[in-house]
C-alpha cells in the first residue's frame, strides 16, 4: 500500500523498550519530501544518508517536537543545504516549533527541580530524571531554521496524494497528522497506535489538561474515519475508528484506576507507583510520572479528585 501511495518508510532504530520511529520519504514534483528524521545520533545519520542517495530534498515535515522526530531535523537541514545546496524548507506547527526550541533550554530545565519535588519524587530519582532530559540535547541539536507554520486545514503534498493537516493535540500540544479524503489514508503519527496507546503527558508546560486535548482529538479524527492508518510507531493498520474506541476505553480503565491510587491521599509520585507496577528505566519514569501527572489533572478539572498542597508537596484526594 505504502508503495502505491509513492511513499517509502525509513525505520529508524531507538534506544528505548519502545525500539524504532517510523519517519517517511516521498517523491514531489519539485524533490523529495522527509517526513520526521528521529534522533540525531550516528546511525540515524548514516541511515538518512543511505536513504537520500542521489534525492533533492526540497521539504522537511516535522508531525511534533519529541526528539524521536524533530532530533535530526535540524542536523539534517543543514547537511543536506551545506553538501548540496539547496537548503529544505522545514515545516511544523508554531505551538511544537517553540516547545522544539525550548524544551531542552537551561531557562526550562532550570524549573524541573521544583516540579519533581512538588510531584513527591525522590531527591535521588529526581536528579536522574533531570540528567535524562539534559542528555537529550545533543539528540535535538543543532536546531533547525523553521519556514512554515502548517495550518489548520492546510494541504500539503505527500507522494502521489495531496493530505489535509490536521491538528491533534495531546500527545503533544501541536501535533499534526496528514489526511487524504479520497483514499482515506491518514497519517496518524504518534496520535493513533495500533499496539500500544501513545503517551500522553503533562511536561509541566503548555497545556495543563493534555488528557481532554487528546480525548477531544481522537473524536475529531473519528469524523474522518480513516480506512488506512500509518503510524509512526508500529505497523500500518486498517480501520483507525476501531483503534480510536479501543484507546478510549484504555483511558476510562486508566481513570477508574487513577482514582483509586489516590484514596487516602496521595503525591503524584505515590500514585504512579500504584499505576506502574513493573521496572522502569529512568528514561520510562519521566513518562510515566507525566501520564501519572495528565491523568490526575485531567480528573481534577472534571472535579473528581482535589488537590492541596502538603509541605511543598501536591496531594490528591478523590472528591467523594
Amino acid at each position: 500500500m505504502l508503495e502505491k501511495l509513492g511513499v517509502q518508510l525509513i525505520k529508524l532504530d531507538l534506544p528505548f523498550r519502545l525500539n524504532h520511529v517510523n519517519c517517511f520519504l516521498a517523491e514531489g514534483e519539485q524533490g523529495w519530501a522527509v517526513i520526521d528524521a528521529g534522533l540525531h545520533n550516528e546511525a540515524t545519520v548514516k541511515r538518512w544518508e543511505q536513504a537520500l542517495a542521489g534525492k533533492v530534498v526540497t521539504d522537511l515535515y516535522v508531525t511534533h517536537y519529541h526528539p524521536d522526530h524533530f532530533g535530526y531535523i535540524g542536523g539534517l537541514q543543514h547537511k543536506l543545504g551545506e553538501n548540496r545546496g539547496i537548503t529544505p524548507r522545514v515545516s511544523m506547527s508554531k505551538v511544537d516549533a517553540e516547545a522544539g526550541l525550548n524544551a531542552w533550554s537551561d531557562r526550562f530545565v532550570e524549573t524541573f527541580p521544583s516540579h519533581y519535588q512538588a510531584s513527591g519524587i525522590p531527591d535521588e530519582i529526581a536528579a536522574k530524571m533531570l540528567d535524562n532530559t539534559v542528555g537529550f540535547i545533543d539528540a535535538v541539536t543543532p536546531y533547525p531554521t523553521i519556514d512554515h507554520y502548517f495550518q489548520e486545514g492546510e494541504m500539503v503534498p505527500i507522494g502521489s496524494l495531496e493530505y489535509e493537516v490536521i491538528f491533534t493535540p495531546g500527545h503533544s500540544d501541536g501535533l499534526v497528522n496528514f489526511y487524504n479524503k479520497e483514499k482515506g489514508v491518514l497519517f496518524s503519527t504518534d496520535h493513533i497506535l495500533p499496539r500500544i496507546t501513545p503517551n500522553i503527558s503533562y511536561w509541566f508546560h503548555g497545556n495543563p489538561n493534555p488528557l481532554a486535548a487528546y480525548l477531544d482529538s481522537l473524536e475529531k479524527l473519528k469524523k474522518r474515519d480513516a480506512y488506512y492508518v500509518i503510524p509512526s510507531h508500529g505497523e500500518p493498520f486498517y480501520g483507525a475508528n476501531d483503534r480510536i474506541e479501543e484507546i478510549k476505553s484504555h483511558h476510562d480503565d486508566r481513570l477508574v484506576q487513577t482514582l483509586d491510587s489516590i484514596r487516602g491521599g496521595n503525591t503524584v509520585y505515590g500514585a504512579c507507583q500504584h499505576l506502574f507496577t513493573f521496572q522502569l528505566t529512568i528514561h520510562e519514569t519521566r513518562f510515566a510520572i507525566g501520564e501519572t501527572l495528565a491523568h490526575l489533572e485531567y480528573l481534577r478539572a472534571k472535579g473528581e479528585c482535589t488537590r492541596e498542597n502538603q509541605a511543598g508537596k501536591w496531594v490528591y484526594h478523590p472528591s467523594f
